[in-house]
């Protein structure tokens, strides 16, 4: 059984045993449980209400004079495969993770970013924290680079790994923040990859950020021109490489296998020569990967967007007029099969957009 399906099995298993998993107690809860659990979302208390959440409709609710986020577990998960119908589970079970990973000295400030959990209940499908006063971030700057990495590796140090670190799920109040955690798991950094174990190599933190939302941002930069693009990409890359090269440090000293350290240096190598011998090449060579890959992720889950059409048109067009350039630094199936294949995901991703949210 792969650590993917042994996930799968205990979730099951769990949802399937009638037990509650619940974070602090419902006198923690600013409000009354049953006024949380029966939100409607027209309460004089609810001063708004986000249906856009995949998993969960979020409301921005006041009490003790304060704001808090209240996620309400929808009765079906809009992400149709079996991680998004057990991503409430999930959730919860990361929130009381994150809890006691902010008790770890070695741990806790770096931490911070991650949003706190006042109560939490799989049974009642309440989720209730502060309210993140920040904004979804348009362009990422150095310092916002800079502080997402800090947190990744923070992350992965405590054993866990998120997946899904779209624009949706980072907010930037002066400091980047990650509050949704419906599709991170555990995973042991000393001896696997990510939650897949040493499966799948090609998954890893940086990855993630570019492929579900970096390089939908570089994507806009290149309207305005390959030099902000590249100037854009470069700089994440090396942040990368330095923050790669502070968890291989901290992993070996923790006596991490030579394989996963092995595989840490071959990516740190692959960027650093990528840059100084070819930056145009590398970014052709990430950017097809990140827009192949989170349009799988988009038709796998049936949550697609505009987003997911801007990157069929990017991955259509390198195909018609880079072909050449692409099959120098990427392992491709022939022209015509790729555009066979970009010409069904358009209509399935036309098929499957998600509507939009509204408060």
């Amino acid at each position: 059984m792969t650590p993917e399906q042994q996930r799968h099995a205990e979730q099951l298993s769990f949802v399937a045993s009638g037990a509650e998993l619940e974070i602090g107690t419902p006198a923690d809860c600013p409000l009354p449980l049953d006024r949380l659990i029966s939100v409607r979302g027209d309460e004089p208390w609810v001063r708004e209400r986000f249906d856009g959440g995949l998993t969960a409709q979020v409301y921005r609710v006041h009490a003790d004079g304060r704001d808090w986020t209240l996620k309400r577990a929808r009765a079906r998960c809009k992400v149709q495969n079996l991680d998004g119908q057990t991503s409430f589970l999930n959730e919860i079970q990361r929130r009381a993770d994150l809890r006691a990973l902010k008790r770890d000295p070695s741990l806790a400030e770096r931490l911070e970013s991650i949003v706190d959990t006042r109560y939490a209940s799989y049974r009642h499908g309440v989720l209730l924290s502060p309210w993140i006063d920040g904004k979804p971030i348009q362009a990422w700057s150095e310092r916002q680079l800079l502080q997402l990495f800090d947190t990744l590796v923070a992350l992965l140090l405590g054993g866990l790994f998120e997946w899904d670190l779209c624009p949706g799920n980072t907010l930037d109040d002066g400091q980047v923040r990650l509050f949704d955690f419906g599709y991170m798991y555990r995973f042991d950094p000393l001896r696997a990859f990510n939650s897949n174990g040493t499966a799948t190599p090609q998954f890893h933190a940086a990855e993630r950020f570019e492929t579900r939302q970096y390089f939908a941002h570089l994507l806009v930069l290149e309207t305005q021109g390959e030099t902000s693009a590249l100037a854009a990409f470069e700089l994440e890359k090396r942040i990368a490489i330095e923050a790669y090269r502070q968890l291989r440090a901290a992993l070996a000293k923790r006596g991490a296998s030579g394989e996963v350290l092995h595989w840490l240096d071959s990516i740190g190598q692959q960027w650093t020569q990528g840059l100084k011998a070819d930056r145009e090449a590398l970014y052709l060579k990430e950017a097809w990967r990140s827009h192949w890959l989170d349009l799988q992720d988009d038709l796998h889950g049936q949550t697609c967007t505009a987003s997911t059409l801007a990157r069929i048109d990017w991955l259509q067009a390198t195909v018609e007029h880079r072909y050449r350039d692409l099959q120098a630094v990427a392992a491709v199936a022939p022209a015509d099969l790729l555009l066979a294949r970009l010409r069904k995901a358009r209509r399935l991703a036309v098929r499957w957009q998600l509507a939009s949210p509204r408060a």
